[in-house]
């Protein structure tokens, strides 16, 4: 008897549909998880661009209206995932946005993610089932 040693073309087929179903269900989770920790980026400029309103309301009575008054060189967050907004302005308060840009623009869960004077977290442009406590998390 002749034995041969090696595959046989069922058997790699076989092998080739298992790694294609693990990888149907593993990427899609795997970019859930890069969209929720790229999040971090966003509530990070958030409260240091909160903290940067507070040091100027202090030392000029109202709130800034631009990113360059808070001494901020570019209003993108580090990795360029975020952008941030200073929206409706006053002396007595403010709302800050950050956008998502780039390829966070893919987050469809949560959106711009929100922070005003009185730190009171906010999700907006998200899907229905987006909660502000599962976005800030």
């Amino acid at each position: 008897m002749n034995k041969s040693k090696g595959f046989t073309l069922v058997e790699m087929m076989i092998v080739v549909l298992i790694l294609g179903i693990l990888a149907a269900i593993s990427y899609p989770s795997y970019q859930s998880y890069v969209m929720r920790s790229n999040r971090s980026e966003a509530m990070t400029m958030l409260n240091e661009a909160a903290a940067r309103q507070e040091r100027f309301f202090s030392q000029n009575n109202q709130y800034a209206t631009t990113a360059a008054q808070l001494g901020l060189t570019t209003s993108n967050s580090p990795n360029n995932l975020y952008q941030l907004v200073i929206n409706r302005p006053t002396t007595s308060q403010y709302t800050l946005t950050a956008q998502p840009i780039g390829i966070q623009a893919r987050d469809t869960q949560c959106g711009s993610l929100t922070l005003d004077q009185a730190g009171t977290r906010g999700a907006a442009g998200g899907t229905v089932a987006a909660t502000v406590m599962n976005c800030w998390k």
